[in-house]
């Protein structure tokens, strides 16, 4: 029997009640893609167990489609963001002994407070990553509910962003950062007057 450290080696929940030691992490995109193909016959209810320390704010968001992951906190402070798909942004502040759960098919990223340690246990299969725009809100109470479901503050009634600033050298609206690929409501579309 040997001891590991959960921080160097990640274990892999198995099949039939199964614990294997993974090799030493890298954090490498490599590192996740050779895990999933040693573990590809678990399909989807294969979990990866496994600690980090933060220091400063995760750099992108990640969903896992297929599987609930644990974030469960042991020293420092987190604050875990959520979306949900149809719903906003949601947050919850995590400290020593406390978790969350992102469901399957909720985006999340995380900010910390100086260093912050978490366990995660992550059904990992398919796990699908997006950048995280540097303007996105590190929202805090009531901050939260005046913004706009993108994280940008909602216009008063009848100032439009264009009677606001210049107009921009394309014809376009500037897209939210994180509803890339989505339609454009029909107020968005409107031309201001020549």
């Amino acid at each position: 029997m040997s001891v590991h450290d959960l921080g160097d080696r990640p274990v892999h929940l198995g099949l039939g009640a199964s614990a294997t030691v993974e090799p030493q992490f890298t954090g490498a995109l490599d590192w996740y893609m050779a895990y999933e193909a040693r573990h590809a016959g678990d399909g989807i209810e294969g979990r990866l167990v496994s600690m980090h320390t933060f220091s400063e704010p995760w750099t992108s968001w990640e969903m896992h489609p297929h599987g609930a992951e644990v974030v469960l906190c042991v020293s420092g402070a987190m604050t875990v963001h959520q979306e949900r798909p149809g719903e906003g942004p949601t947050m919850v502040r995590l400290g020593p002994g406390q978790y969350v759960v992102n469901e399957p098919g909720v985006w999340h990223t995380a900010d910390v407070e100086g260093e912050a340690t978490a366990v995660f246990i992550t059904a990992g299969a398919g796990t699908q990553h997006r950048a995280r725009h540097p303007r996105w809100p590190r929202l805090r109470g009531a901050t939260a509910r005046r913004r706009g479901s993108c994280g940008r503050r909602r216009r008063s009634a009848g100032v439009t962003r264009r009677a606001r600033r210049a107009p921009r050298a394309s014809s376009g609206r500037r897209p939210c950062p994180r509803a890339r690929g989505t339609r454009t409501p029909p107020r968005a579309r409107e031309r201001r007057p020549s």
